[in-house]
């Protein structure tokens, strides 16, 4: 490498291009048979070998799936809408502010607090599905979406994530000269912290809304059998029975990857911020 050039300034060769174009199809090739069987008849999703050129029927079958009084897929996409956009603002907000409370104030037992919730990520999720069912059912939320936003309102990861990013991105001093200009613990959180921390809330959001948006098992468990699921019990619900109609499904499904698309290109650019920064500076 040449003295004074940094490494995101060397140009890349015809093998990386080769190699990045062909990881690009493999990666949007799900995407694009999806939409493909979406878009096809009963005869053209049987047929061999299988066809891959988009059909005309995609609303047409988009109009079945909506039409399905059973399905509730309408409901669905916007209950998911709903639960994803809520959970991910709250663990936002939690996650940040308590990674800046383990980062940057100091408190009695601190250490020992950080390390029960790093240790509860080495718990698997489904070991408490039992006790939060009953938990759920205690308080009367079985059944409905409170019962899908409360256990997510805050994470392990997040708060591990954000405190590991503001230890590195806030210096000790900033903190120390706002509490000097007598700014309280919210207002340094709220004017030093969070805009210094913005890639990392870029990537955190992203990461949570997705998987808050795919999560499946919780959702049917609490929302089985109501009128308020989410996208994803929505599509099991398509998938279900004796005789599965394939373009249904998979037309449900595109639709319901748009939304994770349009995140992706809205948060894309911090996203990649966050990635490098945080590459960096460890």
């Amino acid at each position: 490498m040449l003295m004074g050039r940094a490494p995101q300034d060397t140009p890349a060769g015809i093998w990386a291009y080769l190699f990045l174009s062909v990881s690009a199809l493999f990666a949007a090739f799900p995407l694009y048979w999806m939409f493909v069987i979406a878009t096809s008849t009963d005869e053209a999703t049987a047929q061999l070998p299988p066809v891959v050129i988009p059909g005309d029927r995609f609303l047409v079958n988009l109009d079945e799936v909506f039409s399905l009084q059973d399905v509730y897929f309408a409901a669905s996409l916007v209950n998911s809408v709903i639960v994803a956009t809520v959970v991910t603002a709250s663990v936002l907000f939690f996650c940040s502010l308590a990674g800046f409370a383990f980062a940057k104030l100091r408190f009695r037992g601190s250490r020992a607090l950080l390390l029960f919730v790093i240790l509860t990520l080495t718990v698997p999720n489904q070991l408490g599905v039992v006790a939060l069912y009953i938990v759920m059912g205690k308080l009367g939320w079985n059944g409905t979406l409170l019962a899908v936003i409360v256990p997510g309102m805050v994470t392990a990861f997040g708060v591990f994530y954000m405190r590991q990013f503001i230890v590195n991105s806030v210096p000790d001093e900033l903190v120390e000269s706002a509490r000097v200009d007598g700014a309280t613990t919210m207002r340094v959180y709220w004017n030093i912290v969070l805009p210094a921390v913005r890639p990392a809330l870029a990537v955190l959001g992203l990461l949570t809304f997705v998987a808050t948006w795919n999560d499946f098992q919780w959702p049917l468990i609490t929302l089985n059998g109501t009128d308020y699921p989410t996208s994803m019990v929505a599509i099991s619900d398509l998938a279900s029975g004796n005789y599965v109609i394939y373009r249904r499904v998979l037309a449900g499904a595109f639709v319901a990857t748009v939304p994770l698309l349009i995140m992706l290109v809205i948060g894309g650019r911090q996203i990649v911020r966050g990635i490098m920064e945080g590459a960096v500076k460890s």
